[in-house]
C-alpha cells in the first residue's frame, strides 16, 4: 500500500518541484515503486520529465474532471511513473463545484495504492482546491522552505491550513518535517534557521538535519533534464 506525500508550501520559489522531482528518483534508486503527480499548472515537473509542448496524453486535469481514468493518465519517463499537469489546472477551481470536490484526487488515487510504494504530489503555491485535494489525499506533507522571513510566515499560514484539513477532510494527515532549501552560510540564514526550529516545535514537527545548500549542480541537472542523483 502506497504512502502518499505532498510537497507543499503556499510560498513560491522554495523548491517544491525540485524536491518532489528528485524524491521520486531517489525512491526509484532504492528500488521502490514511485509515482510523481504534477498538480501545478506551471507544469514544471512535467516538463522536466517530458517536455511535450503539444501534449495529447491525458493529464491530471482530465482525471479530476472525470474525463479519463487515472490509470490512463500514468506516463513513464526516465525510469519513473508520473501523471502530467496541464495549464488548464489554473482554472479548475471554477469547474470543481460539486459536493465532495475536496476528495476528487483521493478517490482516484485509491485505485493506484497497491501499484506503488510512494506517491509524491507536487502542489501549487497557493491554498487552492488543488492543494486541498492533495492534502486530503496524503498521509504526509513535506514542507520545503528557504531561510528568509517571508518563507517563515508562509509556514505559519500553511500550518493553520493543515490543521483545518485535519479537522474537516483528513484527520490522519501528518507533517513529515520541514526541509531548508537553498541555504547559504550568512549569519542571517543561520539566525532564521534557529527561528525555524522553534517554529517547527510549536507546530509539532521537526526540521530535517540536512539542509539543501545553494548548489549550481542542481540548476545544471535541471537544464539537462536529469535528476540531481
Amino acid at each position: 500500500m502506497a504512502k502518499v506525500l505532498s510537497v507543499s508550501n503556499q510560498k513560491g520559489g522554495v523548491g517544491k518541484t525540485t524536491i518532489a522531482y528528485n524524491l521520486a528518483f531517489g525512491f526509484a534508486r532504492q528500488k521502490a515503486k514511485a509515482l510523481l503527480i504534477d498538480l501545478d499548472s506551471q507544469c514544471s515537473a512535467s516538463m522536466l520529465l517530458d517536455n511535450n509542448a503539444k501534449r495529447t496524453t491525458p493529464t491530471i486535469n482530465d482525471v479530476l474532471l472525470k474525463q479519463t481514468d487515472i490509470n490512463k493518465a500514468v506516463q513513464r519517463s526516465k525510469g519513473i511513473d508520473f501523471i502530467p499537469a496541464s495549464k488548464s489546472l489554473a482554472s479548475i477551481d471554477g469547474l470543481l463545484t460539486q459536493v465532495g470536490k475536496e476528495y476528487r484526487l483521493k478517490r482516484n488515487i485509491d485505485d493506484l495504492m497497491t501499484n506503488y510504494d510512494y506517491i509524491i504530489i507536487d502542489t501549487p503555491p497557493a491554498l487552492s482546491i488543488l492543494t486541498i485535494n492533495a492534502l486530503t489525499a496524503s498521509n504526509y506533507v513535506l514542507i520545503p522552505t528557504t531561510a528568509d522571513s517571508v518563507a517563515l510566515y508562509g509556514i505559519g499560514q500553511l500550518a493553520e491550513n493543515i490543521e483545518a484539513i485535519k479537522e474537516f477532510t483528513n484527520p490522519d494527515l501528518k507533517i513529515a518535517g520541514i526541509v531548508i532549501n537553498r541555504l547559504n552560510n550568512t549569519l542571517l540564514n543561520k539566525d532564521l534557521s534557529n527561528t525555524l526550529k522553534l517554529m517547527a516545535e510549536k507546530i509539532g514537527t521537526r526540521v530535517f538535519k540536512t539542509p539543501l545548500r545553494e548548489y549550481i549542480a542542481i540548476r545544471e541537472a535541471q537544464f539537462h533534464g536529469r535528476d540531481i542523483l
